[in-house]
């Protein structure tokens, strides 16, 4: 599951998810179906509706959509099993969610003439999906990588209110989220790339020192 709280925020959602979590374990479904139904209809939504223009009505679907990510956490609570395929499904579509939301964005905003602004969610496209595989690739080498100014739940509250705000018809407020996400996003990677050099590198001096 994706950081989408603090501590207190995540029990205040925890009280209202589990429930529900409950009753859709109770129904027989599985929290990986719930992962992979809450990625269709981001799919659909970014591809079906935000590459079209309709940006609120896409910004509706997409974020009910991603609510799946705590739903399915919730059902996991539930069930109280850890599901090690479930944690890397619930990577994997969150992937493929990114990929449709900033290419949908690109997309509209290509279509429109907004060269900048598509430029802009290229790079956040890019990039989103650079910070999720320098964390993948560096917790494979036994490093951790839980740092970052703009993680996935940070980059989709902007994107968010960049996409709300540019549907209601507020000038330049998508293209100035979109830029800031890209900012936020390269020095996230900067962040997380220096963290776990540090670590490796101490890693590595401490084992040369051992064999001394």
């Amino acid at each position: 599951m994706a950081k989408s709280f603090s501590t207190v925020g995540r029990a205040m959602m925890a009280k209202i998810l589990d429930p529900l979590g409950r009753r859709l374990v109770r129904a027989g479904i599985s929290p990986n179906a719930v992962t992979v139904i809450g990625t269709l209809g981001v799919v659909i939504g970014s591809v079906a509706l935000v590459a079209r223009g309709y940006l609120l009505t896409g910004l509706l679907v997409v974020t009910i959509s991603a609510c799946t990510d705590m739903v399915d956490g919730a059902m996991a609570r539930v069930k109280g099993v850890t599901n090690r395929f479930g944690a890397y499904l619930d990577s994997t579509m969150d992937r493929i969610a990114d990929g449709a939301i900033f290419g949908g964005l690109a997309y509209w905003l290509a279509s429109e003439g907004q060269g900048r602004a598509a430029a802009a969610a290229l790079l956040c496209l890019v990039a989103a999906q650079v910070v999720s595989y320098a964390k993948a690739r560096a917790e494979s080498l036994g490093a951790d990588c839980s740092v970052g100014i703009a993680e996935r739940p940070e980059r989709l509250v902007l994107i968010g209110v960049g996409t709300l705000l540019g549907g209601l018809g507020v000038p330049y407020a998508l293209e100035i989220a979109l830029w800031l996400l890209a900012a936020l996003s390269v020095v996230t990677v900067v962040q997380r790339v220096l963290h776990v050099q540090r670590q490796l590198v101490a890693e590595s001096v401490g084992k040369v020192e051992e064999e001394r």
